[in-house]
């Protein structure tokens, strides 16, 4: 697969493939290999006129993007140039809440137990040697290019390795071969400079064959550094004050319940800061949004071309006195925006159909006309257009996430022990080992629920009603009934255990659900008996 990653930050090239003659035997300028974080494949073997009308896809994966707390908002020109020409899912879901597990879904079309990425670190299996044997090779993209003669092109971040978000001042790879850049503005801009290459790309890539285009950019991650222009903008931006903002977690997880309620003023004005800090960033990406779509109109291809528009996963800025990070349960973490136009899709369509971003894959080769069928993958495809009125669409999906913490006790955080990690100056820690839960989320007709299980001693269970409680205020599993508690542990095991087509069986709300106690998987039932133990 035709990928690359930073070099300082340990990542690695796919199946390195540099770029091959094109069918006119002409060779791209050395200009486009000059530059950093891009992969390309252009095939010189003949195509039929069918293959050629066949549509391009471009993907633009956007870095800690959340749509709750209106990570949307500065991104006027992506709004315009593809959610009002397209549709925009408002039921958009990562299946775990951090970087490389949720790109790794994406890729593989597969929940975090079927590609055993856990966490951001190589030991976590974030682009290791066993990765990259059992789950790189059948990505979405390498199955594109091997068998959906797809031309495929790749800039920016690729799955992640620490401190490999940066928008000065790195070391790149362009087809595995190092390239440092600097701290000027004009050639080193990290979100231009992928802009660039992309038009280069376009410019120099192939007419006879369709094309995949992965456009992955560092922003909003921190450090949230601005373009020079666009410094101060929102100077008088502030992170929205919602009802989960600032008050204290009372019936949630401990690590929860473990921030300091009300933040300070400084911790306050931190936050603030920070958060007009991220949307500045996104100021750059808008403008890359323009210059892809502009591009691809003015050589007539933005009609036969697919644009996907999303996050790996969303972001917290004070819900629930938690400072900022990701890696938690709630709608603000795992919710994501998703806008996609493209052939056939009429323009200012809005979706509420559940979809995840293990969803991505399938849909992208659905569109190549790649049979779905023949991978392992466990999401599905939500295009075309029929699909999403679909009586038989999906109830619910799964979120996992596996905690990490410190052997050690961190400085910062002393009394807390040893097992937690992300600790704030003023010993607020955003995660720890037994912060790994599993969530059902649930959109169905008749329930807009989320049923979570926390891999605990107590086994905590987080229930949340979102039509009536939107902000995740209250938990409602010790006033809900055991017949749905019942029925939501088993749905939890059933997904957890499951594998392609079976990761789509009914949902609890589902007309179609049966529920038999009988097939309590056995190896995992001391979970469930746990669970009935504390509810009693």
């Amino acid at each position: 697969i035709p990928l690359f990653r930073s070099a300082d930050a340990g990542f690695r090239t796919g199946a390195r493939t540099l770029l091959k003659k094109m069918a006119s035997n002409r060779f791209c300028p050395p200009t486009l290999l000059s530059f950093l974080l891009i992969c390309v494949t252009l095939w010189s073997s003949g195509v039929s006129a069918k293959s050629a009308q066949r549509p391009n896809i471009v993907l633009i994966l956007t870095d800690d993007l959340d749509i709750v707390i209106g990570g949307l908002s500065p991104l006027n020109k992506a709004k315009k140039l593809i959610g009002e020409e397209g549709i925009s899912f408002t039921n958009a879901f990562v299946a775990s809440p951090l970087c490389c597990p949720s790109r790794a879904s994406i890729l593989t079309g597969k929940y975090p137990h079927n590609h055993h990425v856990i966490n951001n670190t190589l030991e976590g299996n974030c682009s290791s040697k066993a990765w990259q044997k059992s789950e790189e090779a059948n990505a979405f993209p390498a199955l594109l290019r091997a068998h959906a003669g797809y031309q495929t092109f790749f800039a920016g971040k690729y799955l992640n390795q620490e401190k490999n978000s940066k928008y000065y001042n790195y070391t790149l790879s362009v087809n595995g071969k190092a390239q440092k850049h600097g701290a000027d503005y004009s050639k080193d801009y990290l979100t231009d400079v992928l802009a660039n290459m992309s038009l280069d790309f376009l410019q120099y890539k192939s007419s006879f064959q369709p094309f995949f285009m992965m456009v992955s950019t560092p922003a909003p991650h921190s450090p949230w550094t601005a373009a020079p222009q666009y410094q101060n903008s929102f100077n008088a931006t502030k992170a929205p004050r919602d009802p989960n903002f600032n008050v204290h977690g009372k019936d949630k997880h401990w690590l929860i319940r473990q921030a300091k309620t009300p933040m300070s003023n400084s911790s306050v004005q931190f936050l603030d800061d920070a958060f007009r800090k991220r949307w500045r960033t996104l100021l750059s990406v808008d403008d890359l949004v323009e210059k892809i779509v502009k591009t691809l109109e003015v050589r007539g291809e933005l009609d036969n071309t697919y644009i996907f528009f999303t996050s790996d996963n969303g972001y917290h800025t004070g819900q629930f006195s938690l400072p900022m990070d990701k890696r938690q349960l709630y709608e603000f973490d795992i919710r994501v925006p998703l806008m996609v136009r493209g052939p056939n899709i009429k323009p200012n369509q809005t979706s509420q159909m559940l979809v995840a971003n293990v969803d991505l894959g399938p849909t992208i080769l659905d569109i190549a006309g790649y049979n779905v069928n023949k991978t392992q993958m466990d999401g599905t495809s939500f295009l075309p257009e029929g699909k999403m009125n679909s009586s038989s669409w999906r109830t619910d999906i799964l979120v996992e996430y596996e905690g990490e913490g410190n052997n050690v006790s961190d400085p910062a955080c002393p009394l807390l022990g040893p097992g937690v990690s992300e600790c704030f100056p003023d010993c607020v820690c955003e995660d720890s080992y037994n912060n790994t839960y599993a969530c059902v989320r649930t959109v169905a007709a008749s329930a807009n629920l989320q049923y979570c299980e926390f891999d605990d001693n107590q086994v905590f269970v987080e229930v949340y009603n979102m039509t009536a409680d939107p902000y995740q205020l209250t938990n409602i599993a010790d006033s809900i009934g055991q017949d749905f508690l019942e029925k939501m542990n088993h749905r939890l095991m059933m997904l957890q255990s499951c594998s392609g087509q079976s990761c789509r069986t009914p949902g609890v709300y589902d007309p179609r659900y049966k529920f038999d106690p009988r097939q309590m998987f056995t190896g995992r039932s001391w979970r469930f008996n746990r669970l009935r133990q504390t509810m009693k």
